[in-house]
């Protein structure tokens, strides 16, 4: 048996004794005390391997031990040690968490088999945790890799799209920002909070089926134009939609320009039966739009876009998102590329 440190307990001073000499014959060392109280005094200030406990212990039952060692020193090996030859009660010490359950009178090759067999069940189950706790690292490892690799396919689409079309160069990259924020000051979980920025880097993909013409023209849109424009939610969730994110980025993309009151497009979805992501994605798509620069118009600056989002709260878009929107910029100062609000 290699060298081991074993905290003994029992109420007989005789057993101590004997369990000592086996214990430092096979070059184990051991502390002895008398009752559970002292056990765990003794636990919470040495280190041990193992604890070999009497069943019946004044003031405290050994099966009570056990289970406050299993609970706050899961590590140690528990062995009971009982002059009672009850296969249920051995069965019970057992389930609860004991490599062993020896009978007095015991021999000496007895403790010494159980003491190295409870030594090899811990050497055994280190190991496990170990391979699990490696597992668990290249996992997180990889699934940092793919998400990286996932953020670099996306912000290419994104890149790839503002190449078409240079009046609109960063609007989809603003969007997600401002998207993002809002997901974080509405409460989602830092998980949703992420789909909800990859879809905003990517809610105009479907342009990229326009005409370059189109999305350029100096002049405003004649109603055939328009609708053809209106048509890029569909083609970007064409794209999308058998690509597995771990996100709902399709749907979003597709409903992005739905409004509260079924007036959007190309579905005509109303309150709830919008995706929230795609709300928040509403509002932010609108706010950076109307404050920025287009070939047929300038940009009305971010105070006139609140004021016009106002206009909209609880018709075009969520009331709730609105407000927090509106306190992002009024209230905390949020800004888009150094456009504060003014």
């Amino acid at each position: 048996m290699r060298q081991t440190k074993i905290l003994l307990v029992d109420d007989e001073p005789s057993i101590l004794k004997i369990l000592q000499r086996i214990i430092k014959r096979v070059g184990g060392t051991c502390v002895t005390v008398m009752n559970a109280e002292e056990a765990r005094e003794a636990l919470q200030t040495g280190s041990f391997d193992l604890l070999l406990s009497d069943l019946y212990l004044p003031g405290e039952s050994g099966m009570e031990l056990i289970q406050w060692v299993q609970e706050k020193f899961p590590h140690i090996g528990v062995i009971m040690i009982s002059g009672e030859d009850d296969a249920e009660v051995a069965q019970k010490a057992l389930e609860m968490g004991a490599y062993g359950y020896i009978i007095k009178p015991f021999k000496v090759n007895e403790i010494v088999i159980h003491i190295s067999s409870a030594l090899r069940r811990q050497q055994l189950e280190a190991e496990q945790r170990d391979r699990f706790d490696n597992l668990e690292l290249l996992v997180e490892k990889r699934t940092s890799e793919l998400h990286q690799a996932l953020t670099g396919v996306v912000m290419a689409v994104a890149n790839t799209l503002e190449f078409r079309d240079p009046y609109t160069a960063g609007h989809q990259r603003r969007v997600g920002e401002l998207a993002r924020s809002l997901a974080q000051e509405l409460g989602c979980s830092e998980d949703k909070t992420e789909g909800i920025y990859m879809a905003g880097l990517i809610h105009d993909l479907g342009k990229i089926a326009l005409p370059a013409e189109l999305l350029s023209k100096p002049s405003r849109l004649s109603a055939i134009e328009f609708s053809l424009i209106q048509t890029h939610p569909q083609a970007g969730y064409d794209i999308l939609k058998d690509i597995t994110f771990p996100w709902p980025i399709a749907d979003m993309v597709l409903q992005h320009h739905e409004r509260e009151d079924g007036s959007g497009y190309p579905q005509g979805l109303k309150d709830k039966d919008i995706l929230f992501g795609a709300k928040i994605l509403a509002v932010a798509d609108v706010v950076e739009a109307m404050s920025s620069h287009r070939p047929y118009r300038p940009g009305l600056g971010i105070q006139n876009s609140l004021l016009e989002l106002e206009k909209g709260r609880g018709v075009l878009f969520d009331p709730h998102v609105v407000d927090v929107c509106l306190n992002l910029f009024r209230v905390q100062g949020f800004s888009m590329d150094g456009r504060p609000c003014l």
